[in-house]
Formats: structure tokens, C-alpha cells, sequence
């Protein structure tokens, strides 16, 4: 790279998470890239003056909006109003502060729960609105898709006027190192790797599974998810724009699904827990299917490369790293 060559000044936005840290991981490799992030100590972004005054005082090409507020079922039936509204403040307070700074280009990272509880399987990017949501996660599956809402409106009112591109892009279930692994707050992988290694350790006889384990699910390693971020981020905008054509969002997933159950039963043998597994028909099941139509990224030149059994094994293997 020339020395005179401007570097691409990247803000991401929660680069401490599981997608943030990954995003990090994969853009410091790239030479021309200057990455910019904050704790949230440093920048709380649901606070207006604090994004504005980081955003006045840094000269930033692109944003990756990371940062959110995420659970599981559990967390997303307990803690409704905190998802709703810090999800809303932070995506609602970065987009704007960022725009009214001059940032051409920002990418959404929204989630598979905009989509409706009964959607047509796999879901594509046009079922957005055409349904009633799943009731345990609405909250956040409403700001998610405020969210798009939010890019796709200052699109339309600013592109031709500004010049920006804010793009959209909805993951499926993602998991991979960094994840949450609190007991009651997190996803699926994390939580049943977490209670498998203690149940393991503690010589417990049989584990007992949320729901009825006929749910079935997709899953993505983060690190492919991150790679097709910053493939969409820096796609031609000509080749973007007509591939979606009137939708304003686009699905990434790996185009793979397996049942809860024998979830359950692959993360039993990869962390070695040899006991009975049962299912707890009292808790709930969530949506019964969620698989990602992703023929649109497919066709652009993306698709995932890690198998979930070996993303599983990566996984676990930094799990174990972080509790000896």
C-alpha cells in the first residue's frame, strides 16, 4: 500500500461480542483497514451526546453495527422491555449520529427472528411483515426490524442527496467462540455446551433439555458469518441492488438445519457426556422451524464453509479455555 494511500477508518460497533470480535478479528488482516471501536465504558451508544461526540470527533468511512442486546428464550421472556429499548436506542442513535457525520457506508447486523412464527419455510427475504412474530422474542425481533426500516428510510430520502449506502444483513442462529454462556441467558449452543461439560464433570446420570426437541434449527459459525459482512459491506452497489430488487435486507445462512434433539445429542458426544438425555415438554419450544432462504447471497458469490460438528469442536475448545 502507498504510504499516501488513505487508509478505510472502521468504526465497529460492538467489538467485544461474539460477532464483534470476529468482525475485528477478520477486517485487522486486511491491509488499508484503521479500526476504531470503544468499550462500552468508553461509549455508552445509548447515550445520544456521547455517540455524537465520538462521532464529531472521528473520521469514519464505514460502521459495522455489531453491538446489541441478545438472548436466549428464556432472557427474551424475562427481560422484555430491556430488549426492546436498548436495542432500539442504540441502532436508532448510531444510524442517525453516524449519517448527520458524513459516514457513506454502514452495515445492520439484524437477526432471523424479524421473520414470522409461521413462515414459509425456508424463509425468504419477502416475508418480512406478512405475519404475526413469535411471542417469546418479539421485543427484540421489532427493533431488529425497526432497524431495517431505519437504513432502508435514510437510504431513500439521502442516497441520491448524501451519497450513502446502508445495507442490511440477517443472520441466522450464529454461534462460535465469544458466545454468552450464561446459564440463563444464552442461545442454544452455548447454553447446552456449558450444561453438558458441568453435567460431564459432575458424573450427572442424565440431562434434561428445554422443550420437546422436534424444533428444528440453522446454524452459523460467526466466522463465516463475519466474512460474508464484510463481502456484502464492500459488494459493488450495482450488483447489491439488483439481486434484492425491492426487498432491503438480505438472509445469510448456512442452508442447513438440525432438530433440537439431535442437537442435544451432537454436542453430547463432542464434549463426551455419556448419560440420558430427557426433554422438559413443559418449557417452550419457540418457533417450530427456522431456516434462512440464502439463495441470494449464494448467487452473488458467498456460502458458508464450516460444518457445524467442526464449528461445535472449535467452539467447545474455547469454552475450555476460558473456565481452566
Amino acid at each position: 500500500m502507498n504510504k499516501n494511500d488513505k487508509k478505510t477508518r472502521i468504526f465497529i460497533a460492538g467489538h467485544l461480542g461474539m460477532v464483534g470480535s470476529s468482525l475485528h478479528k477478520r477486517l485487522k488482516k486486511i491491509e488499508g483497514n484503521e479500526l476504531v471501536y470503544r468499550t462500552h465504558k468508553e461509549l455508552d451508544l445509548t447515550n445520544q451526546f456521547e455517540v455524537k461526540e465520538f462521532f464529531e470527533n472521528e473520521i469514519i468511512d464505514q460502521v459495522y453495527l455489531a453491538a446489541a442486546k441478545v438472548g436466549g428464550i428464556y432472557a427474551n421472556n424475562t427481560y422484555p422491555a430491556d430488549f426492546i429499548y436498548s436495542n432500539l436506542m442504540i441502532q436508532s442513535i448510531v444510524i442517525n449520529e453516524a449519517f448527520k457525520s458524513g459516514v457513506k457506508k454502514l452495515l445492520f447486523l439484524g437477526s432471523s427472528c424479524i421473520y414470522p412464527k409461521f413462515s414459509t419455510q425456508p424463509m425468504k427475504e419477502e416475508e418480512l411483515l406478512t405475519g404475526i412474530l413469535e411471542p417469546t422474542n418479539e421485543p427484540y425481533a421489532i427493533a431488529k426490524i425497526a432497524g431495517i426500516k431505519t437504513c432502508e428510510s435514510y437510504n431513500r430520502q439521502y442516497k441520491d442527496t448524501h451519497g450513502i449506502d446502508y445495507r442490511c444483513v440477517m443472520p441466522t442462529n450464529l454461534y462460535g467462540p465469544g458466545d454468552n454462556y450464561h446459564l440463563e441467558n444464552s442461545h442454544v449452543i452455548p447454553g447446552l455446551i456449558r450444561r453438558f461439560h458441568e453435567s460431564k464433570v459432575a458424573g450427572k446420570e442424565s440431562f434434561k433439555i428445554w422443550g420437546s426437541g422436534s424444533p428444528r434449527r440453522e446454524f452459523l459459525f460467526v466466522d463465516d458469518f463475519s466474512e460474508a459482512c464484510e463481502f456484502l459491506m464492500n459488494l459493488e452497489y450495482s450488483v447489491y441492488k439488483k439481486k434484492l430488487g425491492k426487498v432491503h435486507h438480505i438472509n445469510v445462512g448456512s442452508g442447513e438445519e438440525i432438530s433440537i434433539g439431535n442437537l442435544g445429542k451432537l454436542i453430547a458426544r463432542i464434549v463426551g457426556f455419556e448419560g440420558e438425555i430427557l426433554f422438559d415438554d413443559n418449557k417452550p419450544d419457540g418457533t417450530p422451524r427456522k431456516l434462512l432462504d440464502s439463495s441470494r447471497i449464494n448467487q452473488i458469490g458467498w456460502s458458508s464453509k464450516t460444518e457445524l460438528e467442526r464449528g461445535i469442536e472449535i467452539t467447545y475448545k474455547k469454552y475450555l479455555g476460558t473456565i481452566q
